[in-house]
């Protein structure tokens, strides 16, 4: 991949992530991640942050099938089903987590009414900037 997160100039308080990422070559979009293991069923049942864990697990493991680090996500959606203090949490885990590389990926973080599985409360999609060098 050649690419580069930047901060936006002139301001004072950043909002912690990448404000744009500028990428050259292949693209991959990521299918929402969801809080589910190996076998499909849902982890932490009305635990945001257990929940947002799996979610970073499995977004992990799809970069590595793209031969990818985090580095390479160029762009994410975070959506949370919860109050303010859901959002925030899941926000919190996803970021401590690394998996969107440093400075965090430019993201959008929004709050949802429901979300695909029963008791699912967290679910990231992402844009990886992909290696040409890797024949992708």
């Amino acid at each position: 991949m050649t690419g580069q997160r930047r901060e936006a100039r002139g301001r004072t308080a950043q909002p912690g992530y990448a404000e744009f990422a500028v990428a050259t070559g292949p693209l991959a979009f990521v299918a929402g991640q969801c809080p589910l293991d190996d076998d499909g069923a849902l982890v932490g049942e009305g635990d945001v942050v257990a929940q947002t864990v799996q979610v970073a697990a499995n977004l992990r493991r799809r970069l590595e099938e793209l031969d990818a680090d985090p580095n390479a996500v160029v762009r994410t959606t975070v959506y949370v089903v919860g109050d303010d203090a859901a959002l925030t949490a899941a926000w919190s885990q996803l970021r401590a987590s690394g998996i969107t590389g440093d400075p965090m990926a430019p993201s959008t973080l929004l709050g949802v009414t429901r979300l695909g599985y029963v008791g699912q409360l967290v679910e990231v999609d992402a844009v990886v900037a992909l290696d040409p060098a890797d024949g992708a």
